[in-house]
């Protein structure tokens, strides 16, 4: 009887241990499930990247896409044409 409490308690603390230690199942789940949040994140920047890479390439080439830059983030026109503002 002795012998077989002790095996019980044993195989108890290495239970346990597998379970609950370092690098153990508990630990396991947590990494799996903070690795599949770093791949989405991950999917997400190389998408932006992307278009970002695309938004400098029509920067250097493309002078319509200049052009429309110029006009909706800086306010900028034309040379020679005439602005109307409306004000409330």
């Amino acid at each position: 009887m002795k012998i077989g409490r002790f095996l019980a308690m044993f195989m108890l603390l290495v239970f346990l241990g597998i379970a609950f230690g370092d690098r153990g199942l508990l630990d396991n789940f947590k990494m799996r499930r903070e690795l599949s949040v770093l791949k989405e994140e991950n999917q997400k920047i190389t998408k932006l990247n992307t278009e970002l890479r695309r938004t400098v390439s029509l920067l250097k080439e493309d002078l319509s896409y200049i052009e429309k830059v110029a006009r909706a983030d800086l306010g900028m026109v034309k040379r020679g044409e005439i602005v109307y503002r409306f004000t409330p």
